[in-house]
């Protein structure tokens, strides 16, 4: 447990700082109301749900050569059993470019459900809350995958901030929450920013222990 967090204090100081061994740095706020059009979720006999939301920190390495990521949602329930409603149900989740916020556009990488293409190798990891409703999900795009492109045609997107990072739901097939990928480290997130962080940082540690 000491060393989980020292590998999340130093991590974090990164993405504050901006500097994380030349890599560059990416983020996303993901909510209901950067959908096209914007979202109220409700249950299945239309009753309100809490509202989901989430956020991303993404980390593309020196060579250009493999984005990877981590998000961690809330109130969407990501295995199908963590609420006995099925309109939360997690259906799909995808990188989406090119479009700037306010325009929607196709998928370019999909994480979970279809298209899946972390398949080159496939370093996909979810883990859902052990209480609560949502989890986390990490992924890496490396650079021969892709939604029929690749991660070097994107990457001119993702450095202009014309993608975003799309979560679907039984009830809003086209996405519930979504958030514009920019670059950056978190600014101005305040303590919930940073409690969203180190969840997001606890699933890169993970994912890195899963490969090391």
């Amino acid at each position: 447990m000491t060393r989980l967090w020292t590998v999340l204090c130093v991590t974090l100081f990164a993405l504050l700082s901006g500097t994380s061994n030349a890599a560059t740095l990416f983020t996303a706020q993901i909510t209901l109301d950067q959908e096209v059009p914007p979202h109220i979720p409700t249950t299945s006999t239309g009753a309100p749900r809490p509202d989901s939301f989430g956020t991303a920190t993404f980390e593309l390495n020196d060579a250009q050569t493999a984005l990877s990521f981590t998000a961690t949602i809330f109130n969407i329930d990501v295995t199908g059993t963590q609420t006995a409603d099925t309109n939360d149900n997690l259906v799909a989740a995808h990188i989406h470019a090119a479009a700037p916020p306010g325009t929607n556009t196709g998928v370019v990488f999909g994480f979970f459900g279809a298209p899946f293409n972390d398949n080159n190798p496939n370093n996909f990891l979810q883990t859902p809350f052990a209480t609560g409703v949502g989890g986390t999900f990490s992924s890496i795009w490396n650079t021969p995958e892709g939604n029929a492109t690749t991660l070097t045609a994107q990457i001119p997107n993702l450095l202009a901030g014309l993608a975003y990072i799309n979560f679907h739901t039984t009830q809003f097939g086209g996405g519930e929450i979504r958030g514009q990928i920019v670059p950056g480290p978190i600014v101005g997130a305040g303590l919930p920013g940073l409690i969203l962080a180190g969840g997001g940082l606890l699933g890169w540690w993970r994912r890195r222990q899963k490969t090391a």
